[in-house]
C-alpha cells in the first residue's frame, strides 16, 4: 500500500515538474512561441510521452498554462491544448511496443512535426493567417525544437528512467 502512495507522488511531482518546466520554456522564447512563426523549444518535451503516459497530461497542462499568455487566448488555451493531447497520445500508442529509444523518438519527431497541420488552422481561421505558408513555418519550427529534444531526452534516457 505505502509503495503505491509513493508511486502516486512520484508520478505527480513529475507531473508538476514537467508542466512547470514547459511553461518556462515556451515563456522564455515568448515573442517566438505564438503566432505563424514559432520556435517553442518546450516542444522537445513531447518526446517524454513515448516513455510514460503521465507526460501526456503533464505537457498538455504546461500548454494550456503557457498558452493563456497567447494572443488568441482561450481559444489557443482550448485548441492548442487539444492538439497535444491528440498528437501526444498518438505518439505514446505508436511507440509503445517499439523497443528502441532512437526510433520512437523519430517516430514522435515525425507524428508531432505533422500534426502541426492543426496549429495552423488554429491561425488561419482565427488570425486569417495563409494555411500552407503557416503549416510550413509552425512545422518547421517544431521540427528543429523536437530534433533538439530528442537529443536532449535521449542523453537524460540514459541516465534516468523515464518510463518509471
Amino acid at each position: 500500500m505505502e509503495t503505491k502512495k509513493n508511486k502516486r507522488v512520484y508520478d505527480l511531482t513529475m507531473m508538476a515538474v514537467v508542466a512547470a518546466l514547459y511553461v518556462v520554456l515556451t515563456l522564455l522564447v515568448a515573442p517566438f512561441a505564438f503566432g505563424p512563426v514559432q520556435l517553442r523549444l518546450s516542444e522537445g518535451l513531447n518526446h517524454l510521452a513515448v516513455f510514460n503516459k503521465r507526460y501526456i497530461v503533464a505537457i498538455s497542462l504546461g500548454v494550456f498554462i503557457a498558452n493563456t499568455q497567447s494572443s488568441l487566448g482561450a481559444v489557443d488555451m482550448i485548441f492548442g491544448t487539444l492538439g497535444t493531447v491528440v498528437m501526444l497520445t498518438m505518439s505514446y500508442y505508436a511507440t509503445r511496443h517499439v523497443k528502441s529509444i532512437v526510433k520512437r523518438l523519430i517516430i514522435s519527431t515525425v507524428i508531432d512535426t505533422f500534426m502541426m497541420w492543426a496549429v495552423a488552422l488554429e491561425l488561419h481561421v482565427f488570425l486569417k493567417a495563409p494555411f500552407w505558408i503557416t503549416y510550413g513555418s509552425v512545422a518547421l519550427g517544431e521540427f528543429a525544437s523536437l530534433v533538439i529534444g530528442a537529443i536532449v531526452i535521449y542523453f537524460i534516457s540514459k541516465r534516468i528512467n523515464l518510463a518509471a
